[in-house]
């Protein structure tokens, strides 16, 4: 289906009924998968054959939902996860071990940053911090030898940065390293990364692609295009035998699928942080409606940030579709049809101010999510970001009276009326 639009993809992509199945992809509520012979079965477990025996490696309505993924980001294989922050681990740990080490944008998700720079250095996995602003003379000095993967986000979350994907792309390669970049804000509607140069991308598919706040997911989309053999020395778990699965060589066995099938038949196995089939179907309803729903959520976050960029109560806006705003010319080269829905801004005074101003609102929602149908906000500092010192919030992008504003797809002239009534009681 690669001739047809990705409007069309949303919608026919991934599930393909034949004569007398459901129309609508069926949900295979079933842990384990029947078989003829022990034969059959053993080829199965030997990854010489492709097939279903057990839902934490392989299930058919999870393999459908991750094939639509991966045909809306233009990739040759995905793979489901119970959660974002699972697929921003297993993207990384999939070509990681100890002694490794990963260069990754500081403007980041405040728990993607805890896992990186506290979490997986237990693991034995470096990670240096970098300012995705800087200069590629200046992201070079990061690179060590023992450097394994680039990582950034395209729209930062909440600091809504956005990330020059070809230099990223450049500092990666030029190094012989893979880019790996998650998407979640800007989804495959507004931002293709691979077509920018990225190779892996990540989702977590609870916010936009879901847009319901229905159900918990993530995913991981391979491009194919990363050269592994080429690299042979720093990529040895996918260039060299696999001893838990009889000696396996996965890029000469299954070459572009190789990077995906090992994430799957060895992660997947070992760690188990699959997706629920549940939860895969109700995402893949969320997809079907993703090319509608997400011109909408930029179309009423940009009268949002108008209204608050003119509001006298309101110290500063972020929002990349503000054309005085700084990451203005980046969203046009990479987002030209638009952003995400997600607005970052400060009012004037103290924090105490933020929160009485969040404490009146009525439509808006204080919830611990963002980039689904409802409007909500959230204020970082004291909530997902609170671990962090006040230097790390800083080198996030988010500075302590951030407020984070997820314009749904209500009526614009609601939301806006919503937040001039809680002003009046700032």
């Amino acid at each position: 289906m690669s001739q047809y639009r990705i409007e069309t993809k949303c919608i026919q992509e991934g599930y393909k009924p034949s004569k007398g199945e459901p129309r609508v992809l069926p949900i295979y509520q079933s842990t384990t998968f029947k078989y003829d012979t022990s034969e059959q079965m053993g080829r199965l477990f030997d990854l010489e054959d492709s097939g279903y025996f057990y839902t934490r490696l392989q299930n058919p309505t999870n393999d459908a939902v991750a094939s639509k993924i991966a045909s809306l980001e233009g990739g040759v294989a995905a793979m489901l996860t119970s959660s974002g922050q699972a697929a921003n681990f297993y993207a990384v740990f999939n070509i990681c071990e100890a002694g490794s080490h990963i260069v990754c944008s500081s403007a980041l998700y405040g728990g993607t940053f805890n896992l990186f720079g506290t979490t997986m250095k237990k693991l034995g996995i470096e990670c240096t911090f970098v300012d995705p602003d800087a200069s590629l003379e200046e992201l070079q000095k990061a690179i060590q030898p023992n450097t394994t993967c680039v990582f950034a986000e395209t729209i930062a979350n909440p600091a809504l940065t956005v990330l020059d994907i070809e230099k990223f792309a450049e500092l990666a390669h030029s190094n012989g390293v893979p880019l790996i970049v998650d998407n979640t804000f800007a989804t495959p509607i507004n931002c293709r990364p691979f077509e920018w140069g990225a190779d892996i991308v990540t989702h977590s598919t609870t916010k936009y692609m879901d847009g319901h706040a229905a159900c918990v997911g993530g995913c991981i989309v391979d491009s194919g295009n990363f050269d592994w053999e080429a690299n042979h020395d720093k990529f040895k778990g996918l260039t060299e035998p696999d001893e838990s699965y009889h000696g396996i060589v996965y890029t000469q066995k299954f070459g572009k699928l190789a990077y995906i099938t090992k994430a799957t038949s060895q992660l997947m196995r070992d760690l188990g942080s699959i997706q629920s089939p549940q939860n895969a179907f109700l995402l893949n309803l969320g997809l079907e409606t993703l090319h509608l729903r997400v011109p909408r959520h930029c179309e009423n976050a940009l009268k949002v940030a108008k209204y608050l960029e003119s509001n006298p109560k309101v110290a500063w806006v972020n929002y990349a579709g503000l054309e005085g705003n700084k990451y203005y010319e980046l969203a046009q080269k990479y987002m030209p049809n638009g952003t995400c829905g997600v607005i970052s801004f400060g009012l004037k005074g103290d924090r105490a101010t933020a929160e009485n101003f969040m404490d009146h609102l009525k439509l808006v929602a204080i919830v611990t999510h963002v980039a689904d149908a409802r409007t909500s906000v959230l204020h970082p500092a004291s909530h997902t970001h609170r671990q962090m010192t006040e230097e790390q919030l800083v080198e996030a992008g988010v500075q302590p009276d951030l407020i984070r504003l997820s314009v749904g797809i209500e009526n614009a002239d609601d939301i806006i009326a919503d937040l001039e009534q809680a002003m009046a009681n700032v």
